[in-house]
């Protein structure tokens, strides 16, 4: 596709159920459909021949409907199988990358899948815990425990010498 834009603007493109707007190149639109990045909005631009940097309200009907098809069937592009984003599927064993509202769909069943089973990772995203290994102490706090309170002053430690609790050492008594 040449740099030169046509004079028609669309504010808004709707690809694979996604509002893109027109004044976003054609990288970061694709970007903005859940299930693509940005590495997989450019190799999709440099398979079909579109110019990445071109806006999405300029091109023509027929090149967002070639960019609609792309999205909504990436494995018909011969892309490598590691840019999928659900490779080697549970139920199919085929390699699949998904888009949207059935990418949310099928993370949702596999977690379903994974608490009904009763696995490690199933009973963590059941109690509400971290699941990938990471550490609890300290981070993921929601709620009310987000910070770390002071301990109180003790009672009868006016200014005559008396001690006062703090968080950084031990108390004497």
């Amino acid at each position: 596709m040449s740099k030169r834009e046509p004079t028609s603007f669309t504010q808004v493109v709707r690809i694979a159920n996604t509002d893109v707007p027109g004044e976003d190149t054609v990288i970061y639109g694709l970007s903005r459909i859940k299930g693509i990045g940005y590495t997989t909005a450019l190799a999709i631009a440099r398979k079909l021949g579109i110019d990445p940097t071109a806006r999405i309200g300029y091109l023509q009907p027929d090149i967002i409907k070639r960019l609609e098809d792309a999205v909504n069937d990436l494995t018909r592009l011969s892309l490598p199988s590691w840019l999928y984003n659900r490779r080697k599927d549970y139920e199919s064993g085929q390699d699949k990358h998904l888009v949207g509202a059935e990418l949310i769909f099928v993370a949702r069943r596999d977690i379903d899948r994974e608490i009904k089973i009763g696995s490690w990772r199933g009973v963590r995203h059941k109690l509400g815990y971290k699941v990938r290994g990471q550490k609890t102490h300290t981070t993921g706090r929601t709620g009310m425990t987000v910070g770390v309170k002071r301990a109180a002053a003790v009672p009868g430690a006016g200014g005559e010498g008396g001690k006062v609790s703090s968080s950084g050492g031990s108390q004497e008594k």
